[in-house]
């Protein structure tokens, strides 16, 4: 596109409530249809969706009288699609009688399902939809056309494509819709094939309805808009039948950053309406999706925050900013200073060079044991490092808990104290407490007391998962005043033996001293 010319105006339609509900294991409630509905057309302001199938349920028909209900009151009824039947009035009436005012018509676009699906010829099927039309019209139905397996019945028949068409073409069909009802076309093919079809027939208007069993539902889309289709079918989070449809999110910020196209989309709203379709349909996506997934926006090799921190040198169009997102850099055996020092910047703390040094030799440690390490296990680490002393008198070597519903605890535990290793066992209730008897029986035969336990606090990182650092603050009672140690591990009662071994430290330390 040349920098004088108008960007094109390309139209989405999302049909995640219709052709998405056909994902296996996907039934959104009649609620959960209308607060999608309302998303999509309020709050990420796509131009058209469709949102069922007719005749299906009762649900469903209560269902598309709520969203119509409410979008004819904000003006957007006309907006709204139902998927509809060649079966004169039944589909019509239906949909009539829920308040929509748009029907797409599912004709066969294969002379194959005209023939074995149907056994009709290609005469008697337009026939049927022309009486179809005839009295959606009459009932105050705009009426689009969906040319059913039209991938593949165009590669086979061409014939029988353009005469459906021909046959149609004077029943005053808004939009003809075109699907690669399979997912089977190659971006050439799909712009060979659209280029052609709109070279027959100038005055129709297509929409390209793209699916995703090659993976190429995106590319594919690209090679339509460049073919000059100006209507494209999505769904959100790639949701459809098998392999699924093409992903709204990819489609509109493709069209965009690849083609210069003008879209309505508000693109701040979609990872909203993602987290919202995830929630409904209970399919969740990859984290690294494109665009929505969680990690896209996170930078994991030292060498790339290091860039971004000198530079912007691994930034580009793509943005989370445009997203209502923010850049993450990852913490792990991977990270460098400059993913620490990006983190620490972007949470406010300072630290001085020895102590980053410091923060970062743990970081790398947890993150060589596997650990998933996020930005709000920092300050557990941070803590845990400052408050770190450097007394080796007693070291754990090994620490083996066993514990369990109604049953007893009971841990065994082998220290080296002072260059000799002892072992010891204990029980109690809870691995904790089992813990403490069996480390006060080996300190007891070095004439060692532990100090009583006054308070124990466990922190685990707001919104943290499963594997979230926990962080274990222990008080306990000291000769002249109480003090307190802090431990850090995955493990809640690790987290709390750590502390416990770094109150031991400072009571030998202070014994020594």
């Amino acid at each position: 596109m040349s920098a004088t010319a108008q960007p094109r105006r390309i139209q989405l339609l999302d049909t995640t409530l219709r052709d998405g509900e056909q994902t296996q294991g996907v039934s959104f409630s009649a609620n959960e249809k209308m607060n999608i509905a309302r998303a999509l057309l309020q709050s990420l302001k796509v131009d058209r969706i469709e949102i069922a199938s007719a005749c299906v349920s009762d649900g469903e028909k209560e269902a598309v009288a709520r969203i119509t209900e409410w979008a004819a009151e904000n003006g957007l009824v006309e907006r709204i699609e139902v998927l509809g039947f060649v079966d004169y009035k039944r589909s019509v009436d239906w949909i009539r009688s829920a308040g929509c005012r748009v029907i797409n018509l599912l004709a066969k676009g294969s002379e194959k399902h005209c023939r074995e699906q149907l056994g009709k010829t290609l005469e008697s099927h337009i026939e049927d939809i022309g009486r179809t039309v005839e009295y959606a019209h009459e009932q105050g139905l705009r009426v689009n056309m969906y040319l059913e397996d039209w991938s593949n019945g165009y590669r086979d028949s061409r014939d029988y494509v353009y005469g459906l068409i021909e046959g149609t073409r004077h029943l005053g069909i808004s939009h003809y819709l075109l699907p690669d009802t399979l997912g089977m076309m190659s971006p050439a093919q799909v712009r060979d094939s659209l280029t052609d079809m709109q070279a027959k027939f100038p005055d129709i208007e297509f929409d390209f309805h793209p699916h995703n069993d090659y993976g190429l539902a995106t590319a594919n889309v690209l090679a339509a808009v460049e073919a000059g289709i100006n209507n494209i079918h999505c769904t959100m989070n790639c949701l459809g039948e098998r392999a699924g449809n093409a992903s709204l999110a990819e489609v509109a910020v493709a069209l965009r950053d690849m083609l210069g196209a003008e879209l309505s989309i508000d693109e701040s709203r979609i990872g909203m309406l993602s987290r919202m379709v995830e929630n409904f349909s209970g399919k969740w996506i990859a984290a690294n999706a494109p665009i929505v997934g969680a990690d896209v926006f996170t930078q994991t090799a030292g060498i790339h925050a290091d860039g971004d921190l000198k530079g912007d040198l691994y930034k580009t169009r793509l943005s989370p900013e445009r997203f209502a997102r923010k850049h993450t850099y990852a913490l792990g055996k991977m990270s460098g200073k400059a993913s620490l020092k990006n983190n620490l910047d972007e949470m406010g703390i300072s630290l001085s060079a020895e102590d980053q040094a410091k923060v970062l030799e743990r970081i790398v440690k947890l993150g060589d044991s596997k650990h998933v390490i996020t930005s709000e296990d920092l300050p557990f680490i941070i803590a845990d490092v400052m408050e770190s002393r450097e007394y080796h008198h007693i070291t754990l070597l090994n620490c083996y808990i066993n514990t369990g519903l109604n049953v007893e605890s009971t841990a065994s535990v082998r220290v080296n104290l002072r260059g000799k290793e002892y072992q010891g066992s204990g029980s109690g209730n809870g691995g904790f407490d089992a813990f403490m008897d069996a480390i006060a029986r080996i300190l007891k035969k070095k004439h060692v007391l532990m100090p009583d336990l006054l308070d124990y606090e466990v922190h685990i990182p707001r919104g943290g998962q499963t594997s979230a650092l926990t962080e274990c603050i222990i008080t306990w009672a000291g000769e002249e005043r109480e003090f307190k140690t802090r431990g850090v591990d995955a493990n809640q009662v690790l987290a709390a033996v750590k502390a416990t071994m770094r109150m031991i430290n400072i009571r030998l330390q202070a014994e020594q001293s």
